[in-house]
């Protein structure tokens, strides 16, 4: 497959097709290996079965993201927390999520789904917002990465 160099502001670079981008089980943000004589994504047998399992959950969080907005993850997010608090299964990352929830920055929401700082991959650890993507999609996402 041949791509053509574009301007990117001061810089060039490719647009690589999604379905390929999918099928190295890359996404925007991850990072690429870039050399002399190819691109492709880092090789998988370095990555711990930590850092798969969390950029998992990140593309997890990426797929609500995308399909959902602001207003209808927060109701997600505060309904699972009111009936996770109701039966009594609370943990400390969930009174990060109803501060979230209940705040109006849509900046912090999303940078709490998406980031790869230690606090946005901890809170993915306990995400509230479980329920919003179809079962099909989720199995999908589960059978993509188990390889």
């Amino acid at each position: 497959m041949y791509v053509k160099i574009r301007r990117v502001g001061n810089s060039y670079g490719v647009i690589i097709p999604k379905h390929i981008l999918e099928s190295w089980g890359v996404t925007e943000g991850d990072p690429l290996v870039v050399t002399e004589h190819d691109i492709r994504p880092p090789a998988r047998s370095r990555m711990t079965a930590q850092e798969f399992l969390e950029q998992h959950k990140r593309k997890l969080a990426i797929a609500v993201a995308s399909r959902f907005g602001a207003r209808e993850i927060r109701a997600r997010i505060l309904a699972n927390l009111y009936r996770w608090e109701r039966q009594g299964a609370w943990v400390s990352a969930y009174d990060e999520w109803r501060a979230l929830a209940e705040s109006e920055d849509d900046g912090a929401l999303f940078a709490a789904m998406l980031g790869r700082d230690e606090r946005s991959t901890r809170l993915r650890d306990s995400a509230p917002y479980v329920g919003l993507l179809p079962r099909e999609e989720v199995k999908k996402l589960n059978e993509e990465a188990a390889g």
